[in-house]
């Protein structure tokens, strides 16, 4: 019989590739297509990155903090692909030039100089150090107890904005970069605001019932899309009792704390963000996996866990060519900053893909992307396509194959912890951008606008143009914090005052 899967669960970490996370894994297991014994498309220690002639091989293990956050906007992993620079000659990005997967380390070089580090005080190999697997306990044992995907890759060679509306639309309307402040106040022009697609989003989808979760609703990317309303969004904590009271949405879409964002530190999250330490991020899988597979609705339900892209760090595995998504774009022609028509995957992220009816460690090499999470619901719950991207990619249901479900599904994963003694010396800490600091690029712009959405959102429309103009004012990270932290206040106190009323 078919696996009776009734919910599905997605829970998106940040900026980790496949090879950084599980290169140096060693898993062996069944092939998920033809039953046979197989190897995960792992390291073989023997990769490198070259620059300034000098040679940069993979190794292990990892730092559990970065010193430098890795770039990955598309003119970056545009150089980590191709080995040379995005030039005005190369835009619109039509035709993606020859992959070689050998421009890593010179893009970190870039970004270490561009936070000051002078040449010497950090090491340019850094983004080519993957984890051992007793460095991440919760992932290895998850990709060994159930079903790892070897050849996900991320929507587009891009950032996080565009990769996370793939997730849950199929497509990223046309965004291929990080959107600046001005773009973002150009999204709220009409009342109902937020990024719109043609088709909408499974988080909008009238005949699918869905939800979040998050450990910060304030700063929830997903509130970027239109119709995704802050006070729609459930706390994290409210997770576990509404799993045991069978509270649950066909499909529920799980983000992590994001942290500090406005020093670019993301201290206190739980993302796996480079600058914050990655087992907060193994704490929240192990949380997330616990909460489902103890709760009355295991044996229905279907857990995916994957990543956003691949944050600058380094793979060795040459990503293909993608299908376009084909949809008509709503928002305005600036989205599309590059010209860039969505026909390239982008770098390979970590998947697993967790359910009782999953036979214990399977390796499957077909070929996913973010896509395969619409895809995937569509099929499970009898919905039409939202793309030619999802229309297209594999979807998930078919690692279900068994007859029964399965009773030795661990219901405890492994403690993260750091091994002692370390490693080796961790890297030093980076330098944490200052108060007085312009935003103008990078991520800050887009939390703005996921918090400037609350606002809205929390006041009476006639205060809407002032707030407008209060966002459009913001000049430095100090007047962001500021903007942030009264944002909080004033969501704190209606969600106290809700709870209160009822």
């Amino acid at each position: 019989m078919a696996a009776p899967i009734r919910y599905i669960f997605v829970l998106m970490m940040e900026n980790r590739s496949f090879d950084h996370m599980l290169g140096f894994s060693g898993i062996s297991g069944t092939d998920a297509e033809t039953g046979q014994q197989t190897l995960l498309n792992g390291l073989t220690g023997n990769e490198f990155n070259t620059f300034d002639k000098v040679r940069y091989p993979v190794s292990s293990p990892a730092d559990y903090v970065m010193p430098v956050g890795p770039h990955h906007d598309f003119p970056d992993v545009f150089l980590q692909l191709t080995g040379r620079d995005l030039t005005p000659q190369d835009e619109p990005v039509m035709h993606y030039p020859e992959i070689k997967m050998s421009g890593f380390v010179e893009s970190y070089v870039a970004a270490a100089r561009a936070a000051n580090f002078k040449d010497g005080s950090y090491d340019p190999g850094e983004v080519m150090k993957c984890y051992a697997p007793e460095q991440l306990p919760v992932l290895n044992a998850l990709a060994r107890e159930f079903a790892v995907c070897d050849q996900w890759f991320s929507s587009l060679p891009g950032p996080t904005w565009p990769n996370r509306f793939f997730v849950n639309a199929a497509t990223a309307g046309g965004l291929d970069h990080s959107p600046n402040l001005e773009e973002t106040l150009e999204w709220e022009k009409h009342l109902d605001g937020g990024f719109r697609f043609e088709n909408g989003s499974l988080l909008t989808t009238p005949n699918l019932d869905s939800v979040i979760y998050t450990g910060d609703p304030l700063i929830c990317i997903a509130k970027a899309c239109a119709g995704v309303r802050t006070s729609e969004v459930r706390h994290f904590k409210d997770l576990k009792p509404d799993l045991h009271a069978r509270r649950v949405a066909q499909y529920t879409f799980i983000e992590p704390t994001y942290g500090k964002v406005w020093d670019d530190s993301y201290a206190n999250g739980n993302s796996q963000h480079p600058r914050d330490d990655v087992l907060n991020g193994e704490a929240l899988i192990k949380k997330v996996y616990e909460f489902i597979r103890q709760s009355p609705v295991w044996e229905e339900s279907l857990l995916i866990v994957t990543w956003d892209e691949h944050g600058g760090f380094y793979d060795h595995v040459t990503p293909p060519s993608a299908p376009k998504p084909g949809d008509t774009r709503l928002m305005p022609s600036a989205v599309t900053r590059y010209g860039f028509p969505f026909n390239q995957y982008g770098v390979r992220v970590p998947a697993v893909v967790i359910s009782p009816w999953i036979p214990k460690n399977v390796i499957d090499h077909r070929l996913y992307d973010h896509a395969s999470v619409p895809a995937t619901v569509a099929a499970a719950f009898g919905l039409k396509h939202m793309t030619l991207r999802d229309t297209n990619a594999n979807n998930l249901l078919s690692l279900a194959t068994l007859s029964e479900p399965r009773s030795d599904c661990p219901d405890v994963l492994p403690d993260p912890k750091r091994l002692a003694p370390p490693p080796r010396q961790e890297a030093k800490p980076g330098k944490l951008l200052e108060p007085t600091d312009v935003v103008t690029e990078g991520h800050l712009p887009g939390f703005l606008h996921l918090v400037l959405r609350t606002d809205l959102e929390l006041s009476p429309p006639a205060q809407r143009p002032e707030i407008l103009a209060r966002v459009r004012a913001i000049r430095t990270r100090a007047d962001a914090e500021q903007y942030m932290r009264e944002v909080s206040e004033k969501h704190a106190a209606a969600s106290s005052g809700a709870t209160t009323k009822s």
